[in-house]
């Protein structure tokens, strides 16, 4: 009897092998060669050393602690407690301890919404460039999402205030909000949605009273995400003021005032999310509290549009690293699960599936790369770089955005049955992904940005076009004809993101129009990247790009394959790809 139990504990213990291995454990920074070749080109050499070990070190913390904390975090979400013990309305939200743990990290040890306002985060002199602020970005969004929202609400927060905030409005403000001391430090936020003004933000009615040398607030914020932070940014209506986006003025509302005293505003509830559920949303009502005005009143949408356009960049990262996530768990799942007597990743279908999750995750890499980039060039105010950051910026939130939810879900597939249990991963990717469509802007009014005001008022398509297509022409080793055939893509694409922007009866293209756009510039991107690095992996994605997202096909024409399987073998396989090599292949 005893033998026979002991027989039986063998037979379910190895059972368990079968079951396909997660991610957990993995160093995220160490197996993502991707993400290592993009610094390497993007990030001055004395910085990339510096930063080389915090990389190292989040990386494993993204696989590992951090992991297991937004795991925890995400099953034990924010309470509100409206009132005190004494029955004042001291409204506060309690956190479970694994969410302060993941602020100490974010927050106080890695500096994520400073070390690009100031220098001394992770011991470097001077205010980092966005290519590093979003590698650490990218990095920690690959253990946990909801918290990402107060570490870029504060950091654009202090961008904004930094740029149209008053001397004594940042003496008093920024100190603290740039602090890495958890005791000290304030947080930001931003509150703009209200239930008649969501992407119509000019119909808020939130009122601002001036008393004295005061304002006062009155009104009701309905989508308050990062709901405790302790500076909070929003708009409100002067009164006598104008109708519309125009008769805004931007304000900075401190959660508590100087002597301590809570301000006049409360959180009425907290909003039961599908995901981010570790961060507190929640409901605010505006009862004359004092508020800061932020630089002339009559420019509070355009000084809000600096955040929010940092957020959808942020946004984009956030795909980005969301989706690279969801590759590595179906990397994991396909070389270690064996069914029908094979493993998965030498299964025809299961290839196909990993191309369709490799692909968008890289063209969002690219993307993420080239932006900030072109962010650094607009800030030492490069000719023609705000232009095209003005473009690229929706763009990828539009696109990056969308391709996170297909990706996400392909993962959860990809794993099966377990995909859709909550103690995996999968689960809280697929719903966490679904929030990028709507913070920051719907998908329809992102390409309405992307093309009616950045390409058909500003022209920036034709500055983005002429740099992609310069880039190409200086990248040796690439085939001369495809690179022929991405330049001439590249000016069909941005014609058409003109076209669909400037007419409005041309509206319902405006989205096919600027996800043609996102696709044809990572095309170009990867091409160029190959080049750079030698790398010829990411030639075969550009192509990759080219036949399945920007060339006509019919589907139901039988075909000859052999190309394709040929293609994911080397995307897939273990090996290096070199240029030549892809080069033939894309030729």
């Amino acid at each position: 009897m005893k033998a026979s139990l002991i027989d039986t504990d063998a037979k379910v213990a190895a059972g368990a092998d079968y079951v396909a291995a997660d991610c957990r454990g993995m160093n995220f920074y160490r197996a993502d060669r991707s993400l290592r070749e993009l610094l390497g080109i993007y990030m001055d050499a004395p910085l990339r050393e510096h930063l080389e070990p915090h990389f190292d070190w989040l990386g494993a913390q993204a696989g590992g602690r951090l992991d297991e904390l937004a795991e925890t975090a995400d099953k034990h979400p924010p309470v509100l407690h409206p009132r005190d013990r004494f029955g004042r309305d001291e409204d506060w939200i309690e956190y479970h301890p694994a969410y302060r743990e993941m602020e100490q990290i974010a927050f106080g040890t890695l500096g994520l919404h400073a070390m690009s306002h100031r220098g001394g985060v992770l011991g470097w002199p001077q205010p980092m460039p966005p290519i590093a602020k979003y590698a650490f970005q990218y990095l920690f969004v690959q253990a946990e999402f909801g918290l990402m929202c107060p570490i870029s609400a504060t950091d654009t927060t202090v961008y904004v205030l930094n740029r149209h905030g008053s001397e004594e409005l940042k003496r008093r403000l920024l100190p603290r909000m740039l602090s890495q001391n958890m005791n000290e430090m304030w947080k930001g936020t931003q509150f703009v949605t209200e239930k008649m003004g969501g992407s119509d933000v000019g119909a808020v009615d939130t009122i601002a009273c001036r008393e004295g040398s005061q304002w006062r607030l009155y009104g009701e914020k309905w989508f308050c995400s990062h709901a405790d932070g302790d500076v909070v940014l929003l708009l409100a209506r002067p009164e006598g003021a104008q109708a519309g986006t125009r008769g805004l003025a931007l304000f900075a509302m401190p959660r508590r005032l100087e002597h301590g005293a809570r301000n006049h505003y409360r959180l009425v509830r907290l909003k039961d999310k599908l995901g981010t559920k570790s961060m507190a949303s929640g409901e605010a009502r505006i009862e004359g509290a004092l508020a800061y005005l932020v630089g002339e009143e009559r420019n509070g949408f355009k000084y809000m549009m600096d955040q929010i356009n940092l957020s959808r960049l942020s946004h984009g990262v956030r795909a980005a690293a969301m989706m690279r996530r969801c590759l590595n768990e179906s990397l994991a799942v396909a070389r270690s699960r064996v069914a029908f007597a094979q493993r998965l990743i030498n299964m025809p279908l299961v290839k196909r599936q990993l191309l369709k999750i490799m692909l968008p995750t890289e063209q969002a890499l690219s993307m993420y790369g080239y932006i900030a980039h072109v962010m650094e060039q607009a800030n030492r105010a490069q000719e023609g770089a705000q232009q095209m950051l003005r473009i690229l910026t929706p763009l990828f939130k539009f696109r990056a955005c969308r391709d996170n939810v297909r990706v996400a879900t392909g993962a959860m597939e990809m794993r099966g049955g377990n995909g859709y249990i909550e103690e995996w991963v999968n689960a809280r990717l697929v719903r966490d992904a679904h929030v990028g469509l709507l913070w920051e802007g719907t998908s329809s009014i992102v390409s309405l940005d992307a093309t009616r005001r950045a390409a058909a008022k500003l022209a920036a398509h034709e500055a983005l076009a002429g740099s992609l297509k310069s880039m190409l022409r200086d990248a040796p080793g690439l085939p001369g004809k495809y690179c022929e055939r991405l330049e001439g893509i590249i000016d069909r694409a941005a014609a058409f993101a003109f076209e669909a922007g400037a007419h409005p009866e041309h509206e319902e293209a405006v989205r096919f129009a600027t996800g043609a756009l996102y696709n044809v510039t990572s095309a170009a991107l990867m091409a160029w990247e190959a080049a750079r690095t030698g790398n010829g992996k990411r030639l075969l994605l550009s192509r990759l790009v080219v036949e399945h997202r920007l060339t006509p096909s019919d589907p139901i024409a039988p075909g000859d394959n052999r190309w394709g399987r040929k293609m994911a073998d080397l995307l897939l396989g273990e090996r290096d790809v070199g240029l030549s090599e892809a080069a033939a292949m894309v030729a």
